[in-house]
């Protein structure tokens, strides 16, 4: 009997041993499935020392998954801010792009996500490109549905059969490019005229026994050598207002004598052929380099009286605006056409270059007026109507203007 109950003992307690660690088990298996709880289940012995234990690493790991989660939304962030384009490539689906990529080609990282590149991006330089393999140089195409735009485009292969695809804007980069052979070949040009006919002259004075012919074979090479003179005076001009830093803030201008100046200079120069007329809204005043400003605004109202008619009328004004000031030069010139109108403050860019090189020219005076305009934190706009005239708005705003007392 005694044997019977000692079995029945053993085995009661054996069961309630198993019972014991089978809810532990069952506790910790549910605490892991169902980790919302911010602790462990309580126990004893072992078991707590083994729950403390898987608390602290599940703690670890979600610190771990936390840093990790932080540090991708941080590298997608600092891609989507890349001035370039970045799509990554899984294949030839697309796996995620940035803002810059969406912009460039359009295609949108959300929507298009595990589509084929190659049937959103239908330029056919690129998909011959992305086909090649060989992506040791970039390739320059037009931007799709964007004619003016100019992309570099450029794949880079890394881990297994994942590709970047980079993209960058190089318009501004083609542009400046342009415009520097036409600076250098239009400089060659204007150069090599006036060399031209002096190196002429000089050959044919070597001959030349009539002194009256010598003397006018002189005057033409003297003209020649003036031309040449301010073409390299006015580039000096230019790359002084490119390299020097913004004047100062404390030389006043008193734009009112400016104005009777710039009208006297107009006068002299137009000789009685045109109608100068002057408004001046006084103590207006301006706060930078009265040279540079000067210079600026006289070129201005040169090429008023230069494509004049003889009989037509120049207006120069000088006023208050709501954002600060406006220097005015309005003619009833010959006008300009609207397309020539975005490039006229370009280096050399003439509408007609035989009459402004009748005019005496060097194709860089509405270039030097915007880089001094610019300086002083002003901005050109252009008006003009082709055979009714032209206006030239030189307008300042910000410290630089005072407004009248």
């Amino acid at each position: 009997m005694d044997a019977e109950w000692g079995w029945i003992t053993a085995v009661a307690l054996l069961a309630a041993v198993v019972f014991y660690h089978w809810r532990n088990v069952r506790a910790i298996s549910r605490w892991l499935e169902h980790g919302e709880a911010p602790d462990p289940p309580r126990t004893f012995g072992a078991w707590d020392r083994l729950h403390a234990l898987l608390h602290r690493s599940r703690r670890e790991s979600a610190r771990r998954e936390a840093e990790l989660a932080e540090s991708l939304a941080r590298w997608r962030a600092a891609a989507r801010a890349l001035p370039d384009g970045v799509v990554i490539l899984d294949e030839d689906r697309i796996s995620w792009a940035n803002d810059t990529a969406r912009h460039h080609l359009e295609i949108d990282p959300v929507r298009d996500a595990g589509t084929p590149i190659t049937h959103l991006v239908r330029i056919p330089e690129f998909l011959e490109y992305l086909e090649g393999g060989d992506y040791a140089k970039p390739l320059q195409v037009q931007a799709p549905h964007s004619g003016e735009r100019v992309l570099s485009m450029q794949v880079i292969p890394y881990g297994e059969n994942q590709r970047l695809v980079l993209t960058r804007d190089i318009t501004q980069f083609r542009q400046v490019e342009r415009m520097r052979r036409e600076f250098v070949a239009n400089v060659s040009h204007e150069l090599r005229t006036p060399l031209t006919v002096v190196t002429g002259f000089i050959e044919t004075l070597r001959d030349e026994h009539d002194p009256e012919a010598a003397r006018r074979y002189i005057d033409l090479m003297g003209g020649q050598a003036q031309r040449m003179l301010h073409l390299v005076e006015d580039l000096l001009t230019l790359s002084s207002l490119e390299s020097a830093p913004p004047p100062p803030l404390e030389e006043s201008i008193d734009m009112g004598s400016l104005v009777e100046r710039l009208a006297a200079e107009a006068r002299a120069l137009s000789g009685g052929r045109h109608r100068i007329a002057i408004e001046k809204e006084g103590g207006v005043q301006l706060l930078g380099s009265e040279k540079e400003i000067s210079s600026a605004l006289g070129n201005l109202v040169s090429n008023a009286i230069r494509y004049t008619p003889e009989g037509g009328e120049v207006r120069l004004r000088w006023h208050a605006t709501n954002e600060g000031a406006s220097f005015d030069v309005e003619d009833t010139g010959i006008g300009i056409a609207p397309e020539h109108l975005p490039r006229l403050t370009e280096r050399f860019y003439r509408v007609d270059r035989g009459r402004s090189r009748e005019t005496g020219g060097t194709g860089l005076g509405l270039a030097i007026v915007k880089h001094a305009l610019v300086r002083h934190g002003a901005t050109l706009d252009i008006a003009s109507k082709p055979g009714e005239g032209s206006r030239f708005s030189a307008r300042f705003q910000g410290p630089r203007v005072r407004p009248p007392v």
